[in-house]
């Protein structure tokens, strides 16, 4: 933005991102567009009344301007002319006309046509125009005042004040450029100041919203900002005023002023919002929750992180109410009258809360541990000294670890979808674009094939794409809710396609950016230079606008109709269709696939187990029926078929299919002293394939030929060791016996399953997947595993 200090004029120059401002279309034409067809508001007019012809044929057109400023054509004539027409000021238009009757050319070199003194400078303070005659206005102000003076005379009103005429009427506008002559010094600086940090934030701001802000600023004499009623102006003007009020708020603003508020500006601190501690009514618990809040706020990380302290205010609210509510006398406004009673009071109204319906019983739980956190952490910041908020509070005003509810097992249901559903969503990703922007459908089309987080996706960076030493595509990413830098996730060819798609539009919008501060994904608006990325948020109510626009999904549910299991399409609920489902469904897939534990919670980025089983979960009835279905393909160590009742599924004995086995790797074993260990007491150490008390299923499938695989590998890399004794190799060496034990046990398992009808073979391949997915999540043996090929669900896209 330009700014003349001398002549109070600001410059919006064309082609800044934020100040921009595009010349219309029209050969000829210097206004200014803002329509989609480049044409400015007057020749938008004249093309509706032509007819709304193609706008490139019209623009083709030049088109006479008549209503401009200019000096008159004479040399050294300091008058301005009459029109751009006649380029003659009033005097030098009338000699030619009626006195000289020659041409313009003939005019201007005339012996008799000289130089006339300008009349003077327009008395509206605002202008910088010269007077066109002997009245003291230009010509624009003269007419704006005859209209003033008659309006009033018509509706029989006093005289206008023609003084006042002057003081607040504005200047005639330029095309890209808004005066501030007139105004007090100070509203040109707050006017000034905020339009700086409305740029900087990157907000598109064009002078015509300027323009009616300085001319209502005129008008009522205002002397300063702040006094501006917003009711009075539209909303885009309304929406510049604002941002500069804000901003010279918050000029004068620090952590400090703040602390001592009942309501701080979030801002200080890096955050968005207001935190505010109103609503506890406590004087000494309200000033003890802005100490609290004031330590607590700078150690927190995350965007959501004023969100995150407002929740841990809330808790003390709770207190605060019980306290006011239980204590009629004086409403807990003495701490040194609080006792452990108060503490059992609070606890009493949750717990009354809590059976009433009014509060679940996790909310109560976090109440109480967040209460219990935040006075300890008072405690430990001093704040029963003297001279400190909570002095003389007795010891007993706490609450112990006994206090704190256990918490019992929230609701399991799993959040991944299904794969008919997803490729529902991926078949109408089109209609996504369509509804939003290619960005929107970018950020969505990622988070399901990565399954990172949707602030994850949003920020990622333009060069977020590599390859591995085998040429194959990495993500390189940040793990925001963790904070760990760098992140690499492998990912399939299309995917990678899509990451440079969109690299290549983002340099096409960006040409002049330097890449390595651009996102991938930038935000659309109040983004000048591409390094600011989409809002996970925003993204978030997009993608629900969307889902609700999706057509009927039904999916295939097994129902129980007159003691039969039939299969019907039933509707599935689009609320469980959000983008962090897409995470969970990534973490299913890939568990279906056969994923061991550890490579699985590699890819999520977890740094426990525990946390990547969360996302991937077998249901208990999907479990039992997977067993039932399971126990007419087991075998013993011959391949001989086994048929068993399986009795019970216990999560405590972590997939035994039946009381009195214990796990071995590729089976079960049921011998009595193994079982009593728990596995650790093999007698023949682990030769399962020779023991009679081994026995397998169908689900081990893919384990006992990884391990056939193993044990002739071993082999010929020991036959080729020149190194080792013999009897090094020969203890080493897999026996041959058990080779073709395996070979044998791997064949009679495979032609079971091949005389199987496709109907039972796909029934027991879903059901053995059930059941690897669900032993994989308890327990990690070691074992060998086979990968599964993943679900297709974009059958539309092929690598």
């Amino acid at each position: 933005m330009g700014w003349s200090d001398e002549s109070k004029v600001l410059h919006f120059p064309r082609g800044h991102p934020s100040l921009l401002w595009k010349k219309c279309v029209v050969v000829n034409c210097e206004s200014e567009s803002h329509a989609v067809n480049g044409l400015c508001p007057a020749c938008r007019t004249q093309w509706k009344i032509a007819g709304s012809p193609a706008v490139k044929d019209f623009a083709d057109v030049p088109r006479a301007r008549f209503r401009a400023y200019g000096l008159c054509a004479v040399s050294q004539c300091e008058r301005p002319w009459t029109s751009m027409n006649s380029g003659l000021c009033e005097a030098h238009r009338s000699q030619r006309i009626k006195t000289l009757k020659v041409s313009m050319a003939d005019f201007l070199k005339h012996p008799k046509v000289v130089a006339r003194k300008s009349f003077g400078s327009c008395e509206v303070v605002a202008c910088d125009r010269a007077r066109s005659g002997q009245i003291p206005y230009c010509m624009n102000h003269g007419i704006q005042w005859r209209k003033v003076r008659d309006g009033a005379d018509a509706a029989g009103l006093a005289a206008a004040d023609e003084m006042r005429f002057r003081r607040t009427t504005a200047a005639i506008s330029y095309l890209n450029e808004c005066t501030l002559r007139g105004l007090p010094d100070r509203v040109v600086a707050e006017l000034i100041y905020g339009l700086q940090q409305r740029t900087g934030q990157g907000v598109k701001t064009r002078a015509d919203q300027v323009r009616p802000l300085v001319t209502h600023l005129l008008a009522n004499e205002y002397r300063t900002l702040e006094d501006v009623l917003p009711g009075d102006l539209r909303p885009a003007v309304k929406n510049v005023w604002s941002t500069a009020t804000t901003e010279l708020r918050r000029l004068h603003l620090s952590p400090e002023t703040e602390r001592v508020k009942d309501e701080w500006d979030a801002t200080v601190f890096g955050f968005r919002g207001t935190l505010r501690f109103t609503k506890i009514t406590q004087p000494w618990l309200r000033e003890a929750a802005k100490i609290w809040a004031y330590n607590d706020i700078s150690r927190r990380r995350s965007k959501n992180a004023k969100a995150m302290v407002q929740n841990e205010i809330r808790f003390l609210v709770m207190l605060s109410d019980s306290l006011r509510l239980q204590r009629p006398g004086d409403h807990g406004n003495d701490p040194r009258d609080l006792s452990r009673s108060d503490i059992a009071g609070f606890l009493n109204r949750l717990t009354f809360l809590h059976n009433d319906g009014s509060m679940s019983p996790y909310a109560r739980m976090t109440a109480i541990r967040g209460v219990r956190r935040i006075l300890a952490t008072m405690r430990g910041l001093g704040l029963r000294r003297p001279g400190q908020p909570m002095h003389g509070l007795p010891e007993d005003f706490t609450l112990d670890p006994e206090d704190v509810p256990l918490e019992g097992e929230r609701n399991s249901e799993h959040r991944d979808l299904p794969a008919e559903v997803m490729r529902h969503v991926c078949a109408h990703l089109n209609s996504l674009e369509e509804n939003t922007s290619r960005e929107v459908r970018v950020a969505v089309e990622l988070i399901i094939d990565t399954g990172r987080r949707p602030d994850e996706i949003c920020q990622l960076r333009l060069d977020c794409l590599e390859r591995d030493e085998q040429g194959k595509p990495v993500l390189v990413y940040t793990n925001i809710k963790a904070n760990r830098l760098d992140r690499r996730l492998p990912i399939t060819e299309p995917t990678a396609a899509v990451i440079v798609a969109q690299q290549e539009r983002v340099r096409a919008r960006y040409p002049n950016e330097d890449a390595t501060q651009m996102k991938l994904i930038p935000a659309l608006t109040r983004n000048p230079h591409g390094t600011r990325g989409l809002n996970d948020d925003w993204l978030t109510m997009r993608h629900r606008d969307w889902v609700v626009t999706l057509p009927d999904i039904t999916i295939p549910i097994i129902v129980d109709i007159d003691g039969q299991h039939v299969t019907k399409m039933l509707p599935f609920d689009r609320n469980k269709i959000f983008l962090y489902a897409y995470r969970h469904t990534y973490a299913q897939r890939h568990a279906d696939a056969g994923v061991a534990i550890d490579v699985l919670s590699d890819l999520m980025d977890h740094r426990q187990f525990g946390t990547t089983q969360v996302y991937y979960r077998v249901g208990e009835t999907r479990r039992r029926d997977a067993v039932d279905r399971l126990a007419t393909m087991h075998f013993d160590r011959h391949g001989n078929k086994i048929w068993r009742e399986a009795r019970a599924l216990l999560d405590s004995e972590h997939l035994r299919r039946a009381v009195g086995e214990v796990a071995v790797p590729y089976g079960t074993c049921s011998e009595p002293s193994n079982v009593a260990a728990g596995g650790h007491d093999c007698p023949v150490r682990f030769r399962c394939v020779g023991c009679s008390h081994f026995s397998t299923d169908v689900s081990y499938l893919p384990d006992l030929q990884s391990y056939l695989a193993d044990l002739l590998r071993s082999r010929e890399r020991l036959r080729g060791a020149l190194a080792a004794d013999d009897w090094a190799k020969g203890e080493a060496m897999p026996s041959d016996e058990e080779i073709q034990r395996i070979r044998r046990l791997i064949s009679q398992i495979g032609a079971d399953v091949d005389d199987l009808s496709d109907e039972d073979r796909s029934q027991i391949e879903q059901a053995a997947a059930t059941v690897r997915r669900a032993r994989n999540q308890i327990i990690g043996l070691g074992t060998p595993r086979v990968r599964q090929p993943l679900p297709d669900l974009r059958q539309d896209r092929r690598a």
